[in-house]
This record gives C-alpha cells, structure tokens and sequence, in this order.
C-alpha cells in the first residue's frame, strides 16, 4: 500500500513538472508565483512582472492583442487568462490548434482573489497548497487599518502629454481608491475620458494620482505642473503627486494588502 501511494506521489508530481503553462495576465502569473510554479511558467503576457522570475519570461505581447502563433510556439499545455481580456477568436484558434485555454473571470473584491487563487490551483493541480497561501492573504488584511481620508484622488492616465485621461467610476483604480480610505474625484462618467482643464479645475482634487511609467511620460512632477489646469487645483497648488506601479494598483492580486497600505500611505501624506 506505501509503494503504491509512493508511486502516485511521484506520478503526480512527475505530471505537474511537465506543465508548460502561458499566463496572459500578470493578476494570474502572480497566483502561479505564490503556487511554486514559476518554474512551470514558459510565457507570459507583458504585464507579468511579478514575481521577479516572471520578468525574463518570453513575453507573447500584451494580454489584449495576443497573436496564437507567439503562444503556440511556446507548446503549452495550459493557456491561462482572463475572460475579459482574452479575444473570442484568440481562444478559439488556440483550441482548434488542441491547446488547453482556461479563461476566469475576476471580480475587484477580495473574494475575486480568493477565487481566482481556488480556480488557478485547480487548473495546475495544486490545490493543496491553497490553504496555506489564502490563510496568509486573510492575515494581512485583517491587519490592515485604514481609516477614512477625506481626501480627494484623481487617477491620470499618462502615456506621454498626447494621451492624458481622467479616470470615473467603475474602474479598478477607483475601487483602490476607496478601499484605501480616499474619494474618487471624479464620478460624474464611467471608465476613462480626456482630462480637459475645465473638468480638472471643477473637481479640484487634492491629490493626483499617477502610474511610475505614466508621470515619467510627461516629464515627471514638473511636467504635470504644465498640464492645463493642474496648478489650479488643491492638488497642484501643494504638487500632492503620487505614483504607484501599474500592475501592484490595478492588478487586484494577492498583494492587494500591500497595494492598498501603500496607496493609503501616499494618500495621507
């Protein structure tokens, strides 16, 4: 009986290590990092940097525009993502090719990250070792003390002076937002306009919130300064500028009780 469960351990993990999973989204790689299977990870979309090993990963483009040719040249035997990102067409042109494509849904809440952990684990047959990782999760955020900051936060999205959006309501940036404690300071549209002087002066935020790469874009803090209408508003009159770096603030990931001290810290500030 000892040889024979012996033998199934070993063919388990025999099973396990000849995975060759593609992640097309950095929220997913994260969950395969705190699983152990970085070493399983053979490609990645461009917006896996996390865990460091994720970084030098051959990268098959960004999770929205995938070519099935990048992704099949890798062999995987596991494609996974995100249903909201990944193109019907995509999914549709992996599986005629006989690739094995999970796609999961993801709510911006804490239990969304608790589930896509369950389902990630049971997609790579590590379920396991959930217990364990979801006991730690539950753990930083009950420690977590974030108390109401009155404070009135603008996301930009910079991609250079020439692509300047204001983020509304129902965006991931605005949940993070709030559950840090802050106000969204503009929720009178949805998703992501153009950021015009008059509209920025008329919600007069008090903090401006960028991602690293985007206030770099434009120039860093000064460059900001020079954007139509920043230097009237409460934020630009005392430069409350702050930075997060994009995947940690938007990615809703396992790291959500760091991304959310840290966003709160910057914001009290």
């Amino acid at each position: 009986m000892q040889y024979l469960l012996t033998l199934l351990l070993f063919f388990v993990g025999t099973v396990q290590a000849q995975q060759r999973i593609v992640s097309l989204n950095g929220s997913i790689s994260e969950v395969l990092g705190a699983l152990g299977l970085e070493s399983q990870v053979v490609g990645t979309d461009i917006t896996s940097n996390y865990p460091a090993a994720m970084v030098s990963k051959p990268k098959v483009g960004h999770n929205r525009n995938i070519s099935p040719e990048g992704v099949l040249a890798l062999h995987p035997t596991l494609v996974i993502g995100l249903e909201k990102q990944l193109d019907p067409l995509l999914v549709q042109q992996l599986k005629n090719a006989k690739a094995n494509v999970v796609a999961l849904p993801q709510a911006l809440s804490a239990n969304g990250i608790r589930q896509m952990l369950q389902q990630v684990a049971a997609a790579t047959g590590t379920s396991a070792k959930v217990p364990v990782i979801q006991q730690q999760f539950d753990q930083q955020l009950k420690a977590l003390h974030l108390a109401p900051l009155h404070q009135k936060v603008l996301f930009i999205y910079a991609r250079g002076a020439g692509t300047l959006l204001a983020g509304g309501a129902g965006t991931p940036v605005e949940q993070m937002i709030v559950l840090a404690g802050g106000e969204n300071a503009m929720k009178d549209f949805k998703e992501y306009k153009p950021l015009t002087a008059e509209s920025l002066v008329a919600a007069n935020p008090d903090v401006l919130l960028l991602f690293t790469d985007g206030l770099a874009s434009i120039g860093g803090a000064e460059g900001l300064l020079k954007v139509p209408g920043v230097a009237q508003t409460n934020a630009g009159k005392n430069k409350r500028f702050i930075t997060m770096e994009g995947e940690l603030l938007t990615g809703f990931t396992l790291r959500l009780p760091q991304a959310l001290q840290e966003l709160h810290n910057k914001i009290q500030r």
